[in-house]
């Protein structure tokens, strides 16, 4: 069986339980272990694939079609590898496969109880997705001190204690530095650690998060009021990039200590490549606009909704040693009063996937805009969906080009409902039935795609109901569109271009998904290669 190492956080949510988990892995594949992580959410939802982007933050889809937690994409790209649908775990999916079982008489009779049934459900899944794993790193969403989480906890304790030394507890804890006082506290800590303690768990490792490196009275003092050994306390103080964290853990000698306390072999790393991606670029810089709806939270700007994006932009600036500067451009505002003309003092404009009309109108004219001034555009999903209606309308003289997403009666149906999505629509079947997962796309050869990927048949990620409408190919091909990717099975438009233009492309799928930190995807290098 894979050892097992569990990550739970501490005080409060958003301080870095994801990308310690992904840097964790990083280092113990860097020795030469094979890694493999999972993500547990204490949500009643099946999958995220209906949580709301603001609320949630991005929807990460699976090769197989799995729509997950973020997180799962932060482990691909540390650990680059592919996970699938069993590396995301909800309350949800755990209740409705035991419930499941029940009704099929799988408990031969027994009553079936929320202890121990729930916990022995998610131990065979954990088991199940670490076949074949020296380590499988289990993230437990949620915080600490909460009732959602217990029996994910409950679960952890079990396999503690049926095989204690395969298996780890790490405990991130935020410490605050108030700053009237000056002084960083450790009572949240340990008050987290307590909670821990609660549920029958013991941290073998607490990793400090704070905006300044853990000092010597600060680790003496959790290691006195945690039970923990001070060594054990690690200390990841804030960094300016997400791919700086493998480095700091590095330093603190975290992978050594985990394979020390699981009795492993312990081996040099090899963090080299990384090292130099982490070190941020000294080439020019290029101003990337990304027009979107699902970043306004309030007063706040939440940049989550669209992670990916935003990962797969600095993954291709680093490979041609650029500096990225991304602006967060609202779509409803240029609806309104915002000008146009203020896209001109960009280098290149994303839209990316989104589903609803608002902000619908804003993204078409932005596209339009781009279109006609040549500035390098690139629309992913209902982006590249927006910009056939927008070349209907304005090329192709069809002024009443729309989407049936927004308006199932439009007369002019450029963007249709998917023949197979139909059914589900109509008996409001929305959970995990959109068009999900990786499909081939075969490429024109001589197009802008084909001189990108170099190859004729590429695989991408996909997460959508609608389709180009085949009924109107040949008019967009007349006007001089080429529609450069085709799916080979379904005859679906994969990829649109404007020739004559410095870069102007449209994809049905996901290319953020598959971008890498030492692998960036080949698209968005051609895209921020136009400037």
């Amino acid at each position: 069986m894979a050892k097992v190492i569990f990550i739970a956080g501490g005080v409060m949510s958003g301080i870095g339980k994801g990308i310690s988990t992904s840097s964790i892995g990083k280092l113990l594949k860097s020795k030469g272990y094979k890694v493999t992580a999972m993500k547990i959410d204490p949500y009643i939802n099946v999958d995220a694939g209906t949580m709301n982007p603001v609320e949630h933050g991005e929807v990460f889809v699976t090769k197989d079609g799995g729509e997950c937690d973020q997180d799962i994409g932060n482990y691909e790209r540390f650990l680059n590898c592919d996970l699938a649908k069993k590396n995301y775990l909800t309350t949800g999916k755990v209740y409705s496969e035991v419930i499941k079982k029940e009704r099929n008489l799988e408990y031969e009779g027994k009553c079936v109880e929320v202890v121990p049934d729930i916990p022995n459900e998610v131990i065979k899944r954990i088991k199940e997705a670490g076949k074949g794993f020296d380590f499988i790193l289990v993230e437990i969403g949620g915080t600490i001190g909460e009732y959602q989480n217990l029996l994910f906890l409950e679960a952890a304790r079990i396999m503690k204690l049926k095989n204690p030394s395969e298996t780890l507890f790490i405990l991130v804890s935020y410490l605050p530095i108030l700053k009237k006082l000056g002084e960083m506290k450790t009572k949240p800590t340990q008050t987290a650690s307590r909670k821990l303690n609660e549920s029958g768990i013991l941290p073998d490792f607490i990793i400090g998060r704070a905006e300044k490196p853990l000092d010597k009275p600060r680790k003496r003092k959790i290691s006195n009021f945690c039970n923990i050994g001070e060594e054990d306390v690690i200390s990841l103080p804030d960094a300016k990039s997400i791919y700086e964290v493998p480095l700091k853990l590095e330093k603190e000698g975290l992978g050594d200590k985990i394979l020390k306390k699981l009795n492993l072999e312990n081996r040099n790393s090899d963090l080299e490549g990384w090292e130099k991606f982490s070190k941020e670029p000294k080439g020019k810089e290029v101003k990337i606009g990304v027009v979107g709806k699902y970043f306004e939270s309030g007063q706040f700007i939440l940049i989550d909704s669209y992670i990916s994006v935003l990962e797969a932009i600095k993954h291709a600036t680093r490979e041609l040693g650029y500096k990225e500067k991304i602006e967060w451009l609202s779509a409803e505002e240029f609806e309104k009063e915002r000008p146009l003309s203020d896209l001109k003092e960009y280098d290149g404009i994303i839209v990316p996937g989104g589903f609803g009309s608002r902000g619908i109108e804003g993204k078409i004219k932005v596209i339009g805009y781009c279109r006609e001034n040549n500035i390098p555009f690139l629309g992913l999903c209902l982006g590249m969906q927006l910009a056939i209606v927008e070349f209907s309308r304005n090329v192709c003289n069809l002024k009443k080009a729309y989407s049936a997403e927004f308006n199932p009666k439009c007369q002019e149906p450029v963007i249709a409902l998917m023949e197979g999505q139909k059914k589900a629509l109509k008996s409001r079947g929305f959970g995990g039935t959109m068009r999900l997962g990786e499909y081939a796309c075969k490429l024109k050869k001589g197009s802008l795609s084909h001189k990108a990927y170099k190859k004729e048949i590429v695989f991408e990620r996909h997460r959508h109901r609608y389709e180009v409408n085949n009924k109107y190919i040949d008019l967009l091909e007349k006007n001089d569109l080429s529609l450069a990717g085709i799916n080979p099975d379904s005859n679906l438009v994969e990829i649109m271009e404007l020739p004559n233009h410095p870069f102007f492309l449209g994809v049905q799928f996901h290319p953020e998904f598959k971008s890498r930190p030492e692998k960036p995807h080949p698209l968005f290098v051609k895209f921020l290669s136009a400037n």
